[in-house]
């Protein structure tokens, strides 16, 4: 028993995000008569919110390594019109211009970390400048609205993946296996890592515990998969995008050398220099993978709007970086996790859809937003504090 309230007090922060979440869809399915978790509406909240949760994995190594990227709302509308006037006026296939801005992602990224990483100077100075640079590219690149692009790239965010197993009840059987799939991995990931951590004397999570998050996390994973299923395209292309990117990129922080080198930077750099860690290196590179999925960002923003322009990606960054610190990721940085950020995301992108549906105004929609943020972070704070005095 006390090693379960030991792992319960230790992962309090984790399980009090995912609480948070289900609260605030209740209340808003409550509050709308139902009308949140309709099975059309579900799948247009991810497909509106696939760009914050893209630029959220992104922004938690970031943060974790004791940065800020301040760029990536510009760097969005910026490759946004680049890869717009690679279809619209070079008339390039659009799998091409995608790669364009996926290289291009990857040396504005570049770009950062060579200054942060090698001049030293600050992420803040850095990125704010390049929220002005590529802000102001965009104008001259995208200035005039490019629109009307190949079936193919709208389907990035707008298409589903093709219903070719048919519906059993009403529902679309290659969704629901996806999402059976996705829950076994899920369970045989958990397991895994268990038994690593016995291997290497690490006291594991108790059992009990470990079963009854997977539980909750397995109904949680089949009731979303089940609203899909029934939803009019099934499985959103742009889903299978962003679950990828989480699949590989929490491979990437919690398995590979380079993320507990970011880790290990954000918690004590002094330290991290002094144990042999290439700091700058590893700084370089987490700026590379930034804008790398402000490409991937910039992309499915696109696809959707059918259209590039100056004026897309307006407060992306603020999005992100929200989402990451609702989501527990720490203002001081080496504490975070993209799961994390994940909720954040959604926990934020219910309260725009909810608040919409209810029939809030715009401006009221923001004021709860930060409302939510300053909460977030001040949560963070007091309970840092409290751990000190404890």
């Amino acid at each position: 028993m006390n090693s379960i309230q030991e792992s319960l007090k230790h992962n309090l922060r984790q399980y009090g995000i995912m609480a948070a979440l289900v609260l605030v869809v209740v209340t808003f399915n409550v509050l709308t008569g139902g009308r949140l978790l309709w099975p059309n509406n579900f799948a247009s909240l991810i497909a509106q919110n696939a760009y914050v949760l893209i630029l959220a994995i992104g922004m938690v190594m970031v943060i974790v390594a004791g940065h800020i990227d301040l760029s990536v709302g510009s760097l969005v509308a910026f490759i946004g019109g680049v890869l717009g006037w690679a279809m619209y006026y070079w008339h390039w296939p659009w799998p091409v211009a995608v790669l364009l801005a996926l290289a291009l992602g990857a040396a504005v990224g570049a770009w950062h970390g060579f200054w942060i990483a090698y001049i030293r100077i600050p992420a803040f100075i850095v990125t704010l400048a390049g929220m002005l640079m590529f802000r102001g590219l965009a104008i001259v690149i995208a200035g005039f609205t490019m629109a009307g692009f190949d079936q193919g790239f709208v389907n990035i965010s707008s298409g589903a993946l093709p219903n070719f197993m048919g519906y059993i009840g009403g529902l679309d059987v290659l969704t629901m296996i996806l999402g059976i799939v996705g829950v076994v991995i899920l369970i045989w990931m958990q397991f895994r890592a268990r038994a690593s951590q016995i291997r290497h004397g690490i006291e594991p999570e108790p059992m009990l515990l470990l079963a009854g998050k997977l539980v909750v996390i397995a109904a949680a994973v089949l009731f979303v998969t089940t609203l899909l299923a029934m939803s009019d395209g099934g499985t959103p292309i742009v889903l299978v995008v962003v679950g990828v990117l989480i699949f590989v990129y929490s491979f990437v922080l919690n398995r590979t050398i380079f993320g507990r080198h970011v880790y290990a930077i954000g918690g004590n750099l002094n330290a991290a220099i002094l144990s042999g860690i290439n700091t700058a290196r590893t700084n370089f590179l987490i700026f590379v993978h930034m804008g790398l999925l402000a490409a991937v960002a910039a992309i499915v923003v696109t696809s959707r709007a059918n259209a590039a322009t100056s004026t897309s990606g307006q407060s992306y960054e603020l999005d992100a970086i929200a989402a990451c610190f609702i989501g527990g990721t720490a203002v001081s940085g080496g504490v975070g996790r993209i799961s994390g950020a994940m909720v954040g995301a959604l926990i934020m992108g219910v309260l725009n859809m909810g608040l919409s549906i209810v029939g809030v105004p715009a401006a009221w929609q923001q004021v709860v937003k930060g409302l939510v943020l300053l909460a977030a972070v001040a949560l963070d704070l007091v309970s840092k504090q409290r751990a000190k005095v404890a």
